[in-house]
Formats: structure tokens, sequence, C-alpha cells
């Protein structure tokens, strides 16, 4: 894939990533409470090399329910240790026995109830312990570099594991718009690598200009954390300066059906689709189109250095990925 157009002129250091599944740890947060009844069991739970949907399978066959009534809110790394929550259809009055649940790489830590499933995008976001490993000082360049990523964000570039190993995901796409059947999970992974594909080439144009991060004329911004969107005819000095406060954000299109073209956002997307007018031409039949802020704020950065590795502590909101983060600091 791509060497996506960076930032801030690029890493500072070189670094070992995921040496061990403890330099990488993911919490899922949610922001509302559990209801405590209903007919859906809610598990938190820590697993270590083991992917999300793997998880969710191996729950559905412990409750003796069909996959389909397992739920979570987030897709969460293989090569880590991660806690989310996942929920499981109690198949009668009685419930599951949990307490029994045997599942290599995984520890039940604690169960609710809810009357809903969880539903992908229910949470609000994943606080990140990393290490980075080798690394022996933090001189003076890497402190800048960090400062500056706290406070102006970094682009919001979708993570290496959207694509599948060397792009995988993104030939399968292609596959199936030229007219390959697809069963409906490699179907999902596989619009979801062109629409990120499609993205980051938009965002890498802005970031080239300089302008991924500033409102400009004419285009839509997000409220940072929500999934709602405003149109911008001409940024005055208070949108200017809620911008800059990382309250805002410039956003870029999600490739589907139901796109405008007639605004200044044209240029760059037909660039875009000139360049994969496959992919965008299959999006536009199988997809809606949606749209994705073109800057990831990292909330709660903190940094520390411990025998030659450097531990990143952050949070991010629904949809940001860590590796947009990582890429800005370190070569790994």
């Amino acid at each position: 894939m791509p060497d996506w157009q960076r930032a801030y002129g690029g890493p500072q250091v070189r670094a070992e990533l995921r040496s061990r599944p403890e330099d990488f740890q993911v919490v899922e947060r949610l922001d509302f409470e559990f209801s405590g009844d209903g007919e859906h069991d809610v598990l938190w739970i820590e697993k270590t090399g083991a992917n999300t949907v793997w998880v969710a399978r191996s729950l559905a066959r412990f409750a003796g329910v069909p996959l389909r009534d397992v739920g979570y809110a987030g897709m969460k790394d293989r090569a880590a240790i991660t806690r989310q929550w996942f929920s499981v259809r109690r198949p009668s009055g009685a419930g599951t026995d949990w307490t029994s649940l045997t599942i290599p790489g995984v520890k039940l830590l604690t169960t609710s109830r809810n009357q809903r499933k969880l539903r992908q995008g229910a949470h609000c976001g994943n606080a990140f312990r990393i290490a980075l490993r080798g690394v022996r000082v933090i001189d003076e360049s890497l402190r800048l570099l960090l400062e500056r990523c706290r406070s102006s964000g970094v682009p919001n570039y979708f993570g290496e594991q959207r694509f599948g190993r060397g792009g995988n995901n993104v030939s399968l796409a292609r596959a199936f718009f030229a007219g390959k059947r697809l069963k409906h999970e490699d179907r999902s992974m596989a619009i979801s690598a062109a629409r990120s594909l499609l993205f980051n080439r938009l965002l890498e144009l802005r970031v080239t200009a300089g302008t991924w991060s500033t409102l400009q004329p004419g285009e839509l911004a997000s409220l940072n954390g929500s999934g709602s969107f405003f149109a911008i005819d001409e940024p005055d000095q208070s949108l200017h300066d809620r911008c800059a406060a990382l309250d805002i954000h410039p956003t870029a299109v999600l490739w589907g059906k139901g796109a405008q073209r007639d605004d200044p956002r044209s240029e760059a997307e037909q660039t875009v689709a000139q360049e994969f007018p496959d992919l965008a031409a299959g999006l536009e039949q199988h997809a809606d189109e949606s749209r994705r802020a073109l800057r990831l704020a990292i909330q709660d950065f903190s940094w520390s250095l411990d025998n030659d590795v450097l531990w990143l502590e952050f949070f991010l909101t629904r949809g940001g990925f860590a590796t947009a983060v990582l890429r800005e600091i370190a070569a790994y």
C-alpha cells in the first residue's frame, strides 16, 4: 500500500513495535450504561493474540446461538492485549453460565445484562498504551514532534490493517466490483477497504496542499468525536478558532452513491476518481456516500521513557487508528 504523505516531515526515531502483545494495549470505552436487565448478556473480555470476529464466533458456539446474536462495538487489534465488550443473546430465560467459559487467549472479566444487542460503532473510542522499543532518548526534535501532534492532531488516515496483508482487501473489492460473488462478511470488508483507499488518497492531497487541518470555503465540517456535519460557506474567525482548538475538523467524502460534485471539493475528488476509476464506480453502485474528518485529535496524550522504551498513552475517538498517530512519530 502507499506510504501516505506525513504532516510533520517524517518520523524522528526508529523503533520496534508489537514485539510482544503487552506492547500494544487497547481499552474500549462506552459513553452509556447497560440497563442491567434484558435478553442480552454483556461480557467485558480481555483478549490476547485473538481477533474480534474469532472471539465472537467462539462465544456463539459456547452459548449455542447463531453468530448474528453476538454483538460488539468495534474491531480490535489481534497482535495486542485488548479489552472490549461483547453482547450475546440469551437462548433461554436462564441464560448462559459464563463461569465455565474457556477460550484460548480470552479472559472474562465481568458480566452484565442489556436490553439491546451491541452494535458496531456503539463505543465512544479507545484508550491506548503503546510501547516503542529501542528509543534511547527523547531529544528536542522528538519532544517538539510529540507536542505538535498533541496540540494539532494528525492526519486521520485509515490504518494499514483496513487493507489486509499486501492490500488483499482492495484486490477483493476489485474482484467484487467486477462481478465476483462474496459472502456478506467479505463483501463488507472489501467495500470498506475500497472506501478507505480513496479517502486516504483524498486526505493525502490535502496534506500535500497543507489544508488538511484548516477549514476551506464551501466544505463540510464535523464536530470532534461525532458523526454530525455542517456546511461552511465562508469560515469566519470563530470557526477558525474552533478548528485550531480541535473542536471541529474539515472532512472528505467516503465514496459512494449520492455524491455531489458541484462544489470546491470536486477537483480533488475527480483526481481520485481518475486514479481509481474501477473503485469509484463500484462504490457508487454498492455503498452510500458518507464523510470522515480529515484530522484526528489525540486526547489525553502523554509519553514517558523507561529503559529504552518510549511509552505512549492516548485516547482516540471512534474510528481513529493508533497507527495514524504512530506513523508520524516513528519508523517501525
